[in-house]
């Protein structure tokens, strides 16, 4: 079989991730769901809430599926789930059924999200031995940028054709679409790797390509301490994250006085940094490491944290709240590489879906904790200021995490310099 272009690996995985991404233009169907069907914002937001939980969950249980069957079924069911959820959405609003939305929309789109996720991830961090971090920050880019692609066209078909209908239409092209990306997706050869690779060079002269930490499979892993701390890690950093997204606008009435459409045009641009943050720092690991990526990660966002209840200028205010939707999104393109590195690529798919039980766990905690600081204490100060000393316990186990890698390492490279020597 000839071999595929890795570069085009690359793009079906863009494709895959644009369609599921499209999940964080959900806020754009509330408005029209209030109006015309009567539901409340609490019932209606709870829709996303659940695929997101679904996500996480489908992730994790899904993710030695994708191992043992392939990219290619495992996206093929991506598209069947997501597809399924979308069009089975459109049924549930016209007949009225807030129950059904919740079982399409939340639950079988969500298992669609989760699949769809991890799929092209885990085959680009194969491909991309030398690139990790770009590799996976190009597609996990297409997530995070996909709502500022799909919200205006999903609501120029809402305007034109209803929202059922608008449902319909969508579910079978993102079904066409992820179908269609998934089966361009295989993993390469055994022993692959790229003509550029990097490689070290020992005192002897010889050369070897720079080896993973370790090569486990998803249940070893979840054994070691370096599993949990990069689970902590990411559970912290999406908490804060998506606790700010959920917050932005009236936090920055409140704290800076912006008014309601300033504080609007910016909750619009963190979605651009949201997006930009996760290409850069996943390519800027590349270059510095993941361990380094994540503990600037956490200097950057203890700073900004203790910052912000003191600022009381609009522009400044705003600067720093990109700054820190920057790190969310590099969190999240950031770790499938963060994985290779430690714990090999032989069950990639599956240790990322056990690792993405942090997103679902934070996307149900971050909003609700904001929102009870925010009602026990009657301001915002002490809800930034609690992050920031959630992130001095996330930095303090970015650096404890690599006494854990060094130690393995010096073993490694003892073993391999008996082999060569």
């Amino acid at each position: 079989m000839r071999d595929k272009n890795r570069w085009l690996i690359a793009l079906s995985a863009v494709g895959i991730h644009i369609s599921i991404g499209s999940v964080y233009a959900w806020s754009v169907f509330t408005g029209p769901l209030q109006e015309q069907k009567g539901w409340g914002l609490s019932q209606i937001s709870f829709t996303f809430s659940l695929a997101i939980l679904f996500l996480g969950l489908s992730a994790a249980f899904l993710g030695h599926f994708v191992e043992r069957y392939g990219p290619r079924a495992a996206g093929t069911l991506s598209a069947i789930f997501f597809g399924a959820g979308m069009t089975g959405a459109g049924f549930a609003i016209q007949i009225d059924s807030l129950l059904l939305l919740y079982v399409f929309y939340g639950m079988l789109g969500g298992i669609g999200l989760g699949v769809g996720y991890i799929t092209p991830v885990s085959t680009l961090v194969k491909w991309f031995p030398d690139r990790r971090g770009l590799a996976t920050g190009l597609a996990i880019m297409g997530f995070g940028f996909a709502s500022l692609i799909s919200s205006p066209i999903m609501n120029k078909l809402i305007e034109s054709f209803g929202i059922s209908n608008t449902f319909y239409m969508l579910g079978i092209i993102y079904f066409i679409i992820i179908l269609i990306s998934a089966q361009y997706l295989a993993p390469p050869k055994e022993g692959w790797t790229p003509s550029c690779f990097t490689t070290v060079k020992h005192a002897n002269g010889s050369k070897r390509v720079i080896p993973d930490l370790s090569q486990l499979t998803a249940n070893e892993a979840v054994k070691t301490k370096r599993f949990w701390s990069l689970w902590l890690m990411l559970f912290i950093n999406v908490t804060c994250g998506i606790a700010i997204l959920s917050v932005a606008s009236p936090m920055a009435q409140e704290l800076v006085g912006m008014s309601a459409a300033g504080a609007a045009a910016m909750v619009g641009i963190m979605g651009l940094f949201n997006g930009g943050g996760r290409i850069f720092w996943a390519s800027i690991s590349d270059y510095i490491g993941r361990p380094n990526v994540y503990t600037l990660f956490f200097v950057f966002q203890i700073i900004a944290f203790f910052l912000l209840p003191s600022i009381t200028l609009s522009l400044l205010f705003s600067v720093i709240v990109y700054l820190i939707m920057t790190c969310y999104g590099g969190g999240f393109a950031s770790i499938p590489a963060y994985i290779g590195d430690l714990f090999g690529t032989k069950q990639l798919g599956a240790i990322h879906g056990y690792i993405l039980t942090a997103w679902a766990a934070a996307g149900v905690f971050g909003p609700v904790l904001v929102s009870w600081i925010r009602e026990t204490t009657g301001s915002y100060q002490g809800t930034l200021l609690f992050f920031a000393i959630l992130f001095i316990v996330a930095l303090s186990v970015s650096l404890l995490i690599r006494l854990d890698i060094k130690r393995i390492q010096l073993m490694t490279e003892n073993q391999l310099f008996k082999k060569t020597s």
